[in-house]
Parts: C-alpha cells; structure tokens; sequence
C-alpha cells in the first residue's frame, strides 16, 4: 500500500486511478481532488 501524500489515506497502486509522477517517481492518490492539490503544491506535501 502506498500512503496518499495530500490526505494520509492508504491507497493500493494496483488499483489506484489518480497518480502522477513527480521528481522520477510515482504518488497515489485516493481522488482527483487530492492528486490536483499536489500537482499544484508538490512540496508543501513532501515536507510533512
């Protein structure tokens, strides 16, 4: 399981619809809504 980095929600990546890549790798997210916070904010995210 990989962990959504916006909301902290487990997500599995062999089923997760929404994901982006960012620095070479791969982030799941559990809804577009969380995915289009990342993209906007990447960093605000990874530093938590």
């Amino acid at each position: 399981m990989e962990i959504d980095p916006v909301c902290k929600m487990k997500v599995d990546p062999a089923t997760a619809r929404h994901t982006t890549e960012y620095r070479g790798k791969t982030y799941y997210f559990c809804a577009p809504g969380c995915k289009k916070a990342f993209e906007a904010e990447p960093e605000k995210y990874l530093k938590e």
